[in-house]
């Protein structure tokens, strides 16, 4: 007989043995001078100890990583040359798509640019939807454009699946006018009709950008052009649902869903309901609906297993939580590194240090490697109790290690060396966020502003504020929020765009210092950095 996860017997309610009240962030200050005199962050491990720490890739594996990273970035530098125009395909092949996977989407076009010039080159359509795809994750819908604008110009002929991209690379930065153009377009091209997939990209980020009003407008689009609706484009629609805790819809459409006999709830439908119920703290919806589709057939998968986790642990229900995953090992379930950090970041909330260095050690144990989201999870922890001590431990964990380091880490260290008011430390880490190539954002920029601003330093955080408003960062912001801005207020657009942007950065400037003071004076509270870090790895 299967243990049912909502037997309130078996799974007994025992929070008052935790702490869970949220986790917030406070920054404390810097001085600029004598940055350049800063020792190097980390402290290498001395040979007694170098045995020691986490699990190392085989000799071979480690070798080959080399060679790869070494090829690279060889490629990279060669972008910019003139002259290298008779490469091996391999080496230029692997850097490319190597940057793609990585979102990496500036090397990725140098590299592109590289290839194209090779005199083995010949344009494929499949090269270009990868590229478009990358570009729509990255948020470059202008970029994305010239590359479609250049595949024309080699005489290639767009298939479905480069107008797809294009589509998810307009919707993605919010163009869904031009999203919905182009999905026009594609009806007058006879190869190039949009399918189901092409729909359910459109659907989805109409979801994720809360146009709810289009999703009929698209639906009826698809009826009238024979386009069956599938199970992919109802779980995109009950996801958006569930994401933006619009219960009674997404209720209803997995009512559609049963009722037409092509479409079958599966797992994924399973995971949405759980989420959705889950994320706002509705445990008892959450496992009713874990039930229903149990006697539908729907068998949980390891996502599942980490939603129900997650839910539990928001909550403050550590017996649960506890519960399913004895639950997985009778089951055969063996945790992920996704299921290990969730544990993690939930007793660190809760500040249960013991119980998450329990669980850090049973992970190593068990031979997973830490990423970038465990240490920053532990880093977030320690800096709550006041164990700063820990936190350097980590940071030489972290050195002594292959782990890549992104910039969510660091505005995490950032911001605990603020708080801690050891402004020496903070300025340092942002030194090292730099020579990681780990590219400061703007979460970055206004937590030192904040730092500065407690400690009376206006002229430092000035000089910070002119350097986050000269970052890419601040030019992405635009391009994603330009058409907006343009159809609401023409006028000042039209302005900005004949010379008057300083007008547009002064504005923000102040509004950024503005937003800064407060939170240093204590008018709007701390910066709150606990935003559900192993939140974002459920999907992988």
């Amino acid at each position: 007989m299967e243990l049912q996860l909502t037997d309130t017997a078996n799974l007994r309610w025992s929070s008052s043995s935790f702490l869970t009240s949220p986790f917030r962030l406070t920054i404390a200050p810097c001085k600029p001078a004598e940055i350049a005199k800063l020792p190097f962050l980390f402290a290498k491990r001395s040979s007694e100890t170098s045995s020691q720490g986490l699990q190392k890739e085989t000799k071979r594996n480690l070798s080959r990583i080399l060679r790869t990273e070494a090829a690279v970035s060889g490629i990279e530098r060669k972008a910019t040359s003139a002259k290298s125009i008779r490469l091996w395909p391999k080496p230029v092949l692997e850097a490319l798509d190597d940057s793609i996977s990585k979102n990496h989407w500036e090397s990725a076009l140098k590299i592109f640019g590289l290839l194209r010039k090779q005199h083995w080159y010949q344009p494929r359509c499949q090269t270009y939807t990868k590229l478009l795809m990358m570009l729509g994750k990255c948020r470059q819908p202008e970029q994305a454009s010239l590359l479609f604008e250049i595949m024309l110009s080699e005489g290639l002929k767009p298939t479905v699946d480069v107008y797809t991209s294009l589509v998810s690379a307009y919707s993605l930065s919010g163009l869904l006018d031009k999203a919905f153009h182009t999905v026009d377009y594609m009806k007058s091209v006879s190869d190039c009709k949009p399918d189901v997939y092409t729909y359910s990209i459109l659907i989805n980020c109409c979801t994720k950008l809360h146009r709810f009003d289009l999703i009929d407008r698209v639906l009826n689009e698809m009826a009238y052009l024979g386009i069956r609706y599938g199970t992919v484009t109802y779980n995109t629609i009950i996801d958006g649902y569930g994401k933006a805790e619009m219960f009674e819809l997404m209720e209803s459409s997995l009512t559609d869903m049963i009722e037409n006999s092509r479409c079958l709830p599966d797992v994924f439908t399973l995971n949405s309901f759980v989420w959705a119920y889950g994320n706002v703290g509705k445990i008892e919806k959450m496992e009713k609906w874990y039930d229903e589709f149990q006697h539908m057939g729907i068998k949980p998968d390891i996502k599942t297993y980490n939603i129900l986790i997650r839910s539990y642990g928001k909550a403050g229900m550590y017996e649960k939580m506890g519960s399913v995953m004895e639950f997985m090992e009778k089951r055969f379930f063996s945790p992920t590194i996704v299921t290990f950090n969730i544990v993690i970041e939930m007793f660190g909330r809760a500040g249960n240090i013991k119980k998450m260095e329990h669980f850090f050690q049973k992970m190593k144990h068990q031979g997973m490697k830490p990423n970038s989201i465990t240490y920053c999870s532990l880093v977030s922890a320690y800096s709550k109790v006041g164990h700063l001590k820990k936190v350097s431990s980590i940071l030489r964990q972290v050195e002594n290690s292959d782990v890549v380091l992104d910039t969510p880490f660091f505005n995490c260290v950032i911001s605990v060396y603020g708080q801690a008011g050891d402004v020496m430390k903070m300025e340092e880490m942002f030194l090292v966020m730099k020579k990681r190539k780990s590219k400061p954002d703007n979460i970055t920029y206004a937590t030192m502003i904040q730092a500065y601003n407690a400690q009376g330093m206006i002229e430092a955080a000035r000089e910070l504020e002119t350097a986050m408003f000269k970052t890419k960062d601040n030019s992405e912001w635009w391009s994603k929020n330009r058409p907006e801005m343009e159809n609401s207020n023409p006028q000042l657009w039209s302005a900005l765009e004949e010379g008057c942007s300083w007008l547009l950065n002064t504005i923000c400037r102040r509004l950024v210092l503005f937003w800064a003071r407060l939170n240093s004076e204590g008018e709007l509270g701390a910066l709150d950095l606990s935003w559900g870090i192993a939140d974002c790895s459920l999907d992988h």
